[in-house]
């Protein structure tokens, strides 16, 4: 099912735009666990906004509460985090792609195991899971849900080996994909990050209660503070003696996504010690320096294109303007509109500032080209606006290949990138110059080195097709919306 179809799919404006696909919370040891939970869930509501949901323990019994929409809707008041006691709470904030999101759909998931009850939340897409699920059907596990996340569950439940984090070792072990995964029992906390890295976790504390959770901006949220990031491939469990590190999995690359600073992650989080805001800046400077046009004025697409727009007009010595106006309160829509109506879609979010637009040449500034639809519709808002020009440029090399490690995107034949020349698509746009920052233009801005003839420092591969972790189902003849089907990420 297209998320466009969902009741609870984005607008319009939202549909053409890749989604990171979940956010992960944790925190041991503090008094007000729940309440925490709850706000740095809300501050990584960036990161999955059908689903939320939290399971916390106290005095021999876990307690879960779970619901369909955004953090706010749902964990708004004191009724509901007291429902939540303890002083260990596991939260997980959930984007679906295809399939009804639904209740049974919600992480974090609950299993009473041999070692006790056991929650965990995931982040990330297991590429063998189709594989991995046939085979524990095959051995009588019965799934209540269609998510990756219970295949890790059952792989574990029947593991050979009695102590849990064993178990845990042992099932990853025959997990192949991209994932960031936090877990927790009633006296311990546990995180796991994939051997690659290619999605993010990192921890922090407050007050001396550990923290593991997917952006620190969630750390900052409730004064908490950033420690480190949780090493490719690295278990890290928090219980009452401490804090113990693991490094069971064999030594590979870290290859983390470089979209994390393209896109998903929120400008105010900060990734491998550098300030994400920052980053996009350096991206916009790239790009001005490698595709710059005599333009009046460089007006962002908000609110992802910002920070590379400053950056560009700050190398470019071209005015930086508000010349779109994007509206925030504009919520989810379930009426279904004549198509005449759909058309006006775009407006829901954006409109034009024709005072900043009108009779000057403009260059739009975005991070990304997925489908083209919502840049066509932006486009041609500004040229009614009274540009005399319209240039884009893209903080990002063009996407031409879909993401199978836990990003929502559409499929290759979807994504314009895929189909045609950046001179084709400028004409489908209606732009009169488009150009993408280079891949090593790229690199650079993120502090890396050139991507030529070094091995690659990121997963780049919706950029350049080379894919780091192997895509066991799909090489097996699964498609990918069997594998979506199959592996409804998290």
């Amino acid at each position: 099912m297209d998320l466009t179809t969902h009741p609870f799919a984005h607008p319009a404006a939202d549909g053409d735009k890749f989604h990171e696909e979940c956010g992960v919370f944790g925190i041991f040891g503090s008094s007000d666990a729940a309440a925490h939970t709850v706000l740095g869930l809300h501050a990584l509501q960036h990161r999955g906004q059908e689903a939320a949901g939290i399971v916390t323990h106290d005095a021999g019994q876990f307690y879960s509460h779970r619901s369909l929409g955004h953090v706010g809707d749902n964990f708004n008041s004191e009724a509901v985090i007291s429902r939540l006691p303890g002083d260990v709470a596991l939260g997980h904030n959930r984007y679906a792609t295809t399939g009804d999101t639904v209740l049974r759909n919600v992480q974090p998931l609950f299993a009473e195991l041999q070692t006790g009850g056991f929650a965990i939340g995931h982040n990330g897409n297991l590429t063998n899971a189709g594989t991995l699920r046939s085979e524990l059907v095959k051995r009588g596990c019965i799934f209540q849900s269609t998510m990756d996340t219970e295949v890790i569950i059952h792989l574990i439940a029947t593991s050979s080996y009695h102590d849990l984090i064993d178990r845990i070792i042992d099932a990853l072990k025959s997990v192949v994909g991209a994932y960031s995964l936090v877990a927790m029992t009633e006296d311990r906390l546990i995180g796991v990050r994939d051997p690659m890295g290619v999605r993010p976790l990192l921890l922090g504390q407050l007050d001396g209660a550990p923290i593991l959770v997917s952006e620190s901006c969630a750390l900052d949220i409730i004064g908490a503070e950033l420690v480190r990031e949780v090493a490719p491939g690295e278990v890290i469990i928090c219980s009452h003696q401490g804090i113990e590190s693991l490094m069971p999995f064999p030594p590979a690359k870290s290859r983390p996504c470089i979209f994390e600073y393209v896109y998903f992650s929120r400008p105010d989080s900060i990734s491998q010690g550098r300030s994400i805001y920052s980053v996009r800046k350096a991206i916009g400077a790239a790009l001005a320096k490698e595709s710059t046009v005599p333009a009046d004025v460089v007006i962002p697409v908000p609110d992802s294109g910002t920070p590379a727009a400053i950056g560009y007009a700050e190398e470019a010595g071209v005015p930086f303007e508000l010349g779109i106006i994007r509206n925030h309160y504009v919520g989810r829509t379930f009426i279904e509109p004549s198509q005449n109506i759909r058309n006006f879609g775009v407006k829901l979010k954006h409109n034009a500032n024709r005072a900043e637009i009108e009779g000057r040449r403009v260059v739009l500034v975005d991070d990304s080209i997925v489908r083209g639809t919502t840049s066509k519709k932006i486009v041609q808002m500004v040229r009614d606006a009274g540009a005399t020009e319209v240039h884009m440029r893209i903080a990002s090399p063009p996407t031409a290949n879909p993401c199978y490690y836990g990003v929502d995107t559409p499929s290759r034949e979807e994504l314009m990138a895929a189909n045609m020349d950046v001179a084709t698509m400028a004409r489908q746009i209606g732009v009169d110059s488009l150009a993408f920052i280079s891949i090593n233009g790229l690199y650079q801005a993120v502090g890396g080195v050139d991507r030529d003839g070094e091995q690659p420092q990121y997963c780049d591969a919706c950029f350049t097709d080379e894919y780091p972790v192997s895509l066991v189902d799909l090489a097996q003849g699964r498609s990918p919306a069997q594998l979506s089907l199959l592996a409804e990420h998290g």
